[in-house]
């Protein structure tokens, strides 16, 4: 079959189409729900909790920058005063850039949390691959580690993919199947899945946590759990 809207090419079955997210027309899945959630987005998104949890986030993040900042200024500043390879000021420079890079990282983090949307968009495809990486042991040395990145692609409204990653864990890969609508909350940039009714399990779409589908509230940060 083909999607009515944009004309890719679907398996018979799917009831969401894979390119723009559009629903197919296909008849709804004959098997009764099996778990706790609903089909649909949940309002709970609007509960004050979410608004408290971003402040809340917004606030340590500039509080452990600023702590990291004051230590690197601190530690070079004595570093530069006791050490025979490097004299202040110089070391007291090194400390205020290494500082401020820490605050910059805060405040883009923050800034981009901000200006983050809300948009709707589809699972496209997951893939799963088995990769390398060189780690640095010291003493000129290395060692090679191995590990399985699992991937889930989710395709915008505007065509762009984004891609929700995990090394060795394939528990997010396993909660989305392809075909899947799920909608991206701003400043949280977590996913919510328009159908959950046959789930047993879903994550906080604040802290992401993974609770059971049958919790009210997450057990960790006390948001409601948009089931």
């Amino acid at each position: 079959m083909y999607c009515k809207h944009c004309g890719t090419a679907l398996p018979n079955d799917t009831r969401f189409c894979t390119g723009c997210g559009a629903q197919t027309g296909s008849a709804p899945d004959s098997h009764p729900p099996t778990g706790g959630g609903r089909i649909g987005y949940s309002e709970r998104i609007h509960d004050p909790a979410f608004a408290r949890y971003l402040k809340s986030t917004n606030r340590w993040s500039a509080v452990f920058s600023v702590i990291l900042a004051v230590a690197a200024v601190i530690g070079f500043t004595i570093y530069g005063e006791v050490s025979s390879e490097m004299e202040n000021p110089q070391a007291l420079f090194i400390g205020l850039g290494i500082g401020g890079m820490f605050l910059l990282i805060a405040l883009y983090t923050i800034l981009a949390r901000k200006r983050s949307k809300t948009w709707d968009g589809v699972v496209v495809d997951k893939t799963v691959k088995e990769k390398t990486r060189r780690h640095d042991t010291g003493n000129n040395d290395s060692t090679i580690d191995y590990y399985t990145e699992y991937a889930v692609i989710v395709r915008d409204e505007r065509g762009k993919n984004h891609r929700l990653t995990a090394e060795d864990d394939r528990t997010v890969f396993d909660y989305f199947q392809v075909g899947d609508r799920v909608r991206h909350h701003a400043g949280l940039n977590s996913y919510e899945k328009y159908d959950k009714s046959h789930d047993s399990i879903i994550f906080c779409n604040a802290c992401a946590t993974l609770c059971q589908i049958n919790d009210d509230v997450c057990f960790r940060c006390k948001c409601p759990l948009l089931k």
